[in-house]
Formats: structure tokens, C-alpha cells, sequence
């Protein structure tokens, strides 16, 4: 344990407000030109560029690939520990990022809620949940992180507490894309790096991205467990134990020319195993922020006519799937090198 957190915990850094700049200790990089860019147009930084352009790829299913049929807190033979160990975050962060701020849930007959419209059922009780939104972003903020870092897992929380769409670059340990991408950008390979191309605001320092994004996008309240200065980190990196370091360091991939869309939230642990290996393969993805409260919860049950996370929409190849073992299996069989 001490090593993790050894190896992930960075000493603190006043909050800045950066430019591109160019650093002493950036390396050259020799890699060939990719552009990934998001339907929703991410800002110019989004765009990863190197010095030798590259014939496009062009991606498609595996061979006989058909989207599996979603079952409802299924769990697959051989993943049963590791649902187990992605769910010892929730103890030790008392579950934030599972609710959205201003959640509320009141029990309901079920002619109450319509069928196009989300509600927790189980055993003929019918639960309605809702939440208080604050303004939405007109882009999706970007946000340079990966899975085995503390510091990103508190924004990450926030995200979902806010239910912000996210657009994610994995920054893994030796991937070769958006970690050097970072140093170009602000001067220094530190995690979380967030872009908000909405406002042309740029800064490291979760404490400080967290504070912005909470002041921007929600009513300025951050939840108590996201401000208990080093608790807080600390706390964080135990929630890693069960996983040792998944989603930590780079698997050679295929880098696509799209962002992935994944439907998912922070505390789910279905939604945790399929993320640690989106972030292990350097894809960058859209996280539809849906915890609990989320109306985004609304738009998935009419978009694919049920409502389950992780839910994966892959433009590059055209498959939309549940089921998190088989996601993963899909992400590697297309996209792993």
C-alpha cells in the first residue's frame, strides 16, 4: 500500500492557470500524426499532432461479433473478484460519485412513471429519483487523467456529483499520446490536467479543478469527503487496494479517430473494470456521467430501450453494447496492438 501510494500521490501545487509553455525536460517525440477530435468539437488542444502523417486506419468488429443481450446485475464466470475489488472504493470513499447533487427518491405506484422514463424497480417496488442540476457546459470539459492516480479518482467523484459529460485522455504510465501531450501543454507531466474549452480555462491540481468545476457547473457545495485535504487523497488511494494497480500502466493499442461514448459512473463497480481497461489501452472516450439522480438515466432507457451501465457506443465501428466482461473482451479484441 505504501508503495502506491508512494508511486501515485504527487507533493501539492498551488492552482494555476496555464498556457502552453515549453519545458527543459520534454523530450522529443517521434510518433505519427493522429487527430482525435469529439463530435461535439473539443477545443484545439484536444488534437494530438507529431511530425510523420499516417495512412487512416479503419476499425471493425472482431469476426462474428454480435452485441450481447443486457442481464441485469449478471456477473460472468472468472470476474466475480474483480467486481469485488473495483466495489472496495465505495467503502472507503462512503460512496461518493454514486449520487448527483440534490438527490432525492420517493416511492411510487408504477403507473406513475411512465415506461419511456427511468425508475428503479425491484420486486414490484418502484422507486423515482431526481436531482438538481446546475448549468451545463455547451462542450465537454477535457480531462487528461488515468485510473491508477488518487488525485483523478476525487475529480472523477466530482464529475459524477455534478453529472458532467467528460471528455477523457487517458494518460497511463509509458503510453505514448496524451501523457507527452500534457507536458506540451502545461509544462509538466502532473494528473489531473483539465481543459475547458468552454471557458479557455486550463489547470492542474485536482483540489483546484474540483473547486472550478463545482463553482462553473453546480452551486459552489463540495461534498465533505472532497474536503478533507490529505484524508481525502489518502482515502483515495485505499480505494485502489482492491484493484493493485489496474488501469495504471499502458498496453500497446491502436490509437482510434474517434473518442469512444461510455456511459458509466464513478461508483459502479461494473463500470470501473471496463474503464481501467479504456484507460490501459490510451482510448479516448466520452464518459456519460448517469449516477444515480442523473437524467441522463432518461436518455439511455429511449436511446437503446433499457437502461444498464457501462453501456459502450464505438463510432469507429459502429457497435453499441452492454455487459461489462464482454466490453472488455471487444475493447481488446479491436483495439490492442
Amino acid at each position: 500500500m505504501a508503495g502506491i501510494l508512494v508511486n501515485t500521490i504527487l507533493p501539492p501545487q498551488p492552482p494555476l492557470l496555464l498556457l502552453p509553455v515549453s519545458s527543459s525536460r520534454t523530450r522529443p517525440i517521434r510518433r505519427t500524426l493522429v487527430m482525435v477530435k469529439a463530435s461535439s468539437e473539443p477545443s484545439d488542444s484536444a488534437s494530438v499532432s507529431t511530425t510523420k502523417p499516417s495512412e487512416p486506419v479503419v476499425f471493425t468488429a472482431p469476426p462474428g461479433f454480435k452485441p450481447p443481450k443486457p442481464q441485469r446485475f449478471a456477473v460472468k464466470p472468472g470476474k466475480l473478484f474483480d467486481l469485488l475489488g473495483a466495489s472496495v472504493g465505495l467503502l472507503f470513499r462512503f460512496g461518493t460519485g454514486v449520487f448527483v447533487s440534490g438527490y432525492s427518491a420517493s416511492f411510487v405506484s408504477e403507473d406513475e412513471v411512465p415506461p419511456d422514463q427511468y425508475a428503479f424497480r425491484l420486486g414490484g417496488i418502484t422507486v423515482k429519483e431526481s436531482s438538481k442540476l446546475g448549468p451545463r457546459p455547451e462542450k465537454p470539459i477535457e480531462i487528461y487523467e488515468f485510473e491508477g492516480c488518487p488525485f483523478c479518482r476525487k475529480v472523477r467523484e466530482m464529475v459524477g456529483v455534478l453529472d458532467l459529460d467528460i471528455l477523457y485522455y487517458p494518460c497511463p504510465r509509458g503510453s505514448p499520446n496524451f501523457r507527452p501531450k500534457v507536458n506540451q501543454m502545461g509544462g509538466k507531466q502532473q494528473f489531473p490536467y483539465m481543459v475547458d474549452p468552454n471557458t479557455g480555462v486550463s489547470m492542474y491540481e485536482s483540489d483546484a479543478i474540483i473547486k472550478y468545476l463545482s463553482e462553473k457547473y453546480g452551486d459552489g457545495a463540495v461534498p465533505l469527503s472532497l474536503t478533507l485535504g490529505p484524508l481525502t487523497a489518502i482515502t483515495a488511494g485505499f480505494a485502489m487496494i482492491g484493484r493493485m494497480g489496474k488501469g495504471n500502466m499502458y498496453t500497446p493499442a491502436k490509437l482510434p479517430p474517434k473518442p469512444l461514448v461510455f456511459w458509466a459512473y464513478e461508483g459502479s463497480p461494473f463500470c470501473k473494470i471496463v474503464r481501467e481497461v479504456l484507460v490501459e489501452l490510451e482510448l479516448p472516450h466520452i464518459q456519460r456521467s448517469c449516477a444515480r439522480g442523473s437524467p441522463k438515466r432518461h436518455e439511455l432507457l429511449k436511446k437503446a430501450g433499457h437502461f444498464q451501465v457501462p453501456y459502450l457506443e464505438d463510432p469507429n465501428t459502429g457497435v453499441n453494447m452492454f455487459e461489462s466482461a464482454e466490453i472488455i473482451e471487444y475493447l481488446k479484441q479491436t483495439y490492442a496492438a
